[in-house]
């Protein structure tokens, strides 16, 4: 388990996100083959990874305002459709068997896959409001589709906010905030509803395993800074392809079995 979180921590510093794609798929291994009953090893994954995510994300948060990289204005309007898009998404989660969330799961992954290996660099333009209806749609939809999946959501927010014009620092600064949000509700809705179903789990809370927790959160906040460090020495694009060519693997991985 902590050989597991070596390398959640690793890639999601050196990736750049949040962790939840990397971490989820291992987790979902790792918990079936200690003997998790099969018919919630998905969502202890899913709800596991939410709980490691939020003392992540408030390290990532902090260290961009240090930088004056998060902008707040976006994270209140922007939150509050998202928090919504989290409670409707775990509802929806919790709704799916394990077979039903790892079919979401790897179509969105292939669909992620996609993206970085097809991702161009752009120049941006130049930042611009996002109106009421994309927050709306978008704050939503991210929320929504990273609740079945265990994810803070940056692979959704960061290109939105992008291709609204803002730089890429702000970006990810902004999404480290929003990921916050969307794992703290996550993490809540999954414990609940796992405790709600009185689902029988050794040592977790619903569907949150605490060893696994308190094991990853050290390991992984100390790894993600190496990964950090690590991928300044390498190609952005080539670091694209190569998480794509990774989301890929896993996406098959989890279809075929």
């Amino acid at each position: 388990m902590a050989a597991s979180a070596v390398v959640v921590g690793f890639m999601a510093g050196f990736f750049g996100i949040g962790g939840g794609l990397i971490m989820v798929p291992i987790l979902f291994y790792l918990f079936s083959f200690v003997g998790i009953e099969h018919a919630f090893v998905m969502h202890v994954a899913i709800g596991t990874s939410f709980s490691i995510i939020i003392p992540n994300s408030i390290i990532s948060t902090m260290t961009h305002m240090k930088f004056k990289a998060v902008d707040f204005s976006i994270v209140r309007t922007f939150g509050v459709f998202v928090v919504i898009g989290v409670v409707l998404g775990t509802v929806f989660a919790v709704s799916l068997k394990t077979s039903g969330l790892i079919l979401f799961f790897s179509i969105m992954t292939m669909i992620f896959a996609i993206y970085f290996l097809i991702e161009k660099e752009k120049i941006n333009p130049a930042p611009r409001k996002i109106n009421l209806i994309y927050r709306v749609i978008c704050g939503f939809l991210s929320g929504f589709l990273s609740a079945p999946m265990g994810i803070g959501g940056g692979v959704f927010n960061t290109p939105i906010f992008k291709m609204f014009g803002y730089p890429i620092n702000v970006a990810i600064g902004t999404s480290a905030a929003i990921g916050f949000l969307i794992a703290l509700i996550g993490a809540v809705g999954f414990a609940i509803s796992g405790t709600y179903l009185n689902i029988n789990v050794p040592l977790s809370l619903g569907f949150i395993n605490i060893p696994t927790f308190l094991i990853f959160i050290p390991i992984t906040t100390f790894m993600a800074k190496i990964g950090a460090e690590t991928v300044h020495k390498f190609n952005k694009r080539l670091i694209g392809r190569i998480f794509g060519i990774y989301l890929f693997i896993v996406a098959c991985k989890l279809f075929y079995d």
